[in-house]
């Protein structure tokens, strides 16, 4: 299994890939300009997270991520109406970010779960 550290770089890389692809228009350029930001904080963000001076510090920092993860989601989304030739493309970075977004929303889970667990022990 890839370490996610280096998942969340390959899709920033996919993701830069794609736009390089795609034509130049004006829907797209505002599109991808948001897109290559967001996707690329997803793995800032988590890289970010790793060096988390606590738990709730790591919470609040994966809680970036999954808000960058969901708006590359939804920048995919709206590139795909405008860009039928690129839509497998496009389809398999959605699938890829709607699962690096599930992997963090369950690590938020997980990590909340043994902070209550932590504190009812104490």
């Amino acid at each position: 299994m890839q370490d996610l550290k280096q998942r969340t770089f390959l899709y920033a890389v996919a993701v830069g890939k794609l736009i390089l692809d795609l034509p130049y228009t004006a829907v797209n350029k505002a599109y991808t300009a948001q897109l290559v930001r967001c996707s690329s904080s997803v793995g800032a963000n988590y890289r970010a997270a790793r060096r988390a001076k606590s738990d709730a510090d790591f919470i609040n920092k994966l809680k970036i991520v999954e808000e960058e993860a969901d708006e590359s989601i939804y920048f995919l989304e709206l590139l795909n109406e405008f860009n039928e030739p690129h839509k497998g493309a496009i389809d398999k970075l959605i699938i890829e970010g709607s699962e690096l977004l599930k992997i963090i929303v369950a690590s938020i889970i997980t990590t909340r779960e043994c902070i209550n667990k932590n504190s009812k022990n104490s």
